[in-house]
């Protein structure tokens, strides 16, 4: 591979990295600050009135939640250009995995528009804005199937591919384990959430997710060719 190649190479590596960056930062706001600030989910009134005085932020984690997954439609495009060289397969499968939850997670968006519509509105029904939010809840319950199992593809082939730290593949594998775990913990068990478990279950996932793009956004990727399956 020529020296123009391997620098192209390495800026898709950067490229990947940035995309990745926007989907981490908007993930957090809407997925973890927005919510922690505004619902208690055992309190509909307490959800209520925060959501009431703080209308904005709960319309900016909307919006941070769209670019997200608008993001989330592009990143593994790229990570696919990056990686297929080292296994197609695995590398179509793991774009397929990941862009299958893209509609998923617009479609559960509607729950928040459903909120906004409840609020604005003379009825202010508080049980209603809390269904919506649970439904917006299991909604992500369902998509977080394939937010874990894109991560096994992606990271066996940045595992066998050795663009980046092979450790960061190890994490994201052990990631795809973390979100499936938490989703049958959900699923199965009605006081699972209660347990404290979840945050230390998804660590895998979040270290390779933010080790893996701040990797790729700083030192772009290294090319490493071997034979391609």
């Amino acid at each position: 591979m020529n020296q123009e190649s391997k620098l192209s190479f390495r800026n898709t590596g950067r490229i990947a990295g940035l995309l990745y960056l926007v989907v981490v930062i908007t993930g957090i706001f809407s997925l973890g600050y927005v919510p922690s600030k505004l619902i208690v989910w055992n309190d509909a009134a307490a959800t209520f009135s925060k959501i009431v005085n703080s209308e904005f932020l709960f319309r900016l984690g909307i919006v941070s939640g769209l670019i997200c997954y608008t993001f989330f439609i592009f990143l593994p495009l790229v990570l696919y250009k990056l990686l297929k060289q080292f296994h197609k397969t695995y590398a179509l499968y793991m774009a397929v995995l990941a862009i299958v939850s893209v509609p998923i997670s617009f479609v559960n968006m509607l729950n928040k528009f459903a909120v906004l519509s409840i609020i604005s509105s003379a009825g202010q029904e508080k049980d209603l804005v809390m269904f919506y939010l649970n439904q917006y809840d299991y909604g992500n319950l369902i998509v977080q199937v394939f937010w874990g199992l894109w991560l096994f593809p992606l990271g066996y082939l940045i595992f066998k591919s050795g663009i980046i730290p092979k450790f960061f593949g190890i994490l994201l594998m052990l990631g795809c384990v973390s979100y499936l775990v938490n989703f049958f913990g959900n699923a199965l068990f009605s006081n699972y959430s209660e347990l404290g478990i979840s945050s230390f279950v998804r660590l895998p996932a979040t270290l390779g997710e933010i080790g893996t793009c701040l990797w790729l956004l700083i030192m772009g990727a290294k090319n490493n060719i071997f034979t391609a399956d």
